[in-house]
């Protein structure tokens, strides 16, 4: 064994929001995503919105969260959109919402117009008492507004700081994510996205504080964890999602 000697599988698998948003998966794909998901046990199940219902209702019981996206993966939708989405995420049996801050004005620095839309979903959301994960999409930002994001979703609460979408130009990166831990309140969590397709990237991140990853590799990442700490695989149906995330 190596540095993840002294972790066990749910520590692993609890960092894992199981990713189903690639446009192209097929609702058998869908389900057997959300077994798989079970399976290993992971933190979430982030599916396209349309399935998050019959998502959450395979779920119940689990200790596996329902969660989707709100604003993807562009951003661009208007404030009052988004909080359609989250409404109806949250009708659906939504407990984790994967938010797009609204990019374009992160760009022109309409720092109003980004806390406003941010606060809407956090607070709509937080008032059913679920969680948002707000997204960044580092890859078209500057180190001046990654840091500024980060502020602005500390005073809001949060509950993640997310870096990516996994469909922009490029996903995570290590110096994403220690300025985004050390710019965010400790309560912040730091989600990473895009790129985490094994277990030493799982590992690696782990180590720089972050508390959740989007893979579609969640078999492969576990798998592996198991096969270095000498247990079992765990049988589960793979191939169940397009690779890319």
């Amino acid at each position: 064994m190596n540095e993840s000697a002294s972790l066990t599988h749910l520590d692993l698998s609890k960092m894992i929001d199981h990713s189903l948003l690639n446009p192209t998966i097929t609702e058998e794909a869908l389900e057997r995503g959300i077994q798989l998901a079970l399976a290993y046990d992971t933190g979430s199940v982030c599916i396209l919105p349309y399935a998050l219902q019959r998502s959450a209702s395979l779920l119940k019981g689990s200790t596996v969260k329902a969660s989707t996206t709100i604003g993807f993966p562009h951003g661009g939708h208007t404030t009052i959109i988004k909080l359609a989405e989250a409404e109806q995420a949250l009708r659906d049996g939504g407990e984790e919402l994967d938010m797009v801050v609204n990019i374009s004005k992160v760009l022109s620095g309409d720092w109003v117009y980004v806390e406003q839309d941010i606060r809407a979903v956090v607070d709509i959301t937080h008032q059913a008492g679920q969680k948002v994960k707000v997204i960044f999409e580092n890859c078209y930002l500057n180190t001046e507004r990654k840091i500024r994001l980060c502020q602005i979703c500390t005073s809001l609460g949060a509950d993640w700081v997310k870096t990516s979408t996994g469909y922009g130009t490029s996903g995570s990166t290590d110096e994403d994510l220690k300025l985004m831990r050390e710019n965010s309140a400790p309560h912040i969590q730091v989600k990473a996205a895009g790129g985490i397709r094994d277990l030493d990237a799982l590992l690696r991140v782990r180590a720089l504080g972050v508390s959740r990853v989007g893979a579609t590799a969640t078999a492969v990442i576990m798998d592996e964890f198991r096969r270095r700490a000498g247990l079992a695989p765990i049988a589960a149906p793979h191939g169940t999602a397009p690779a890319g995330y």
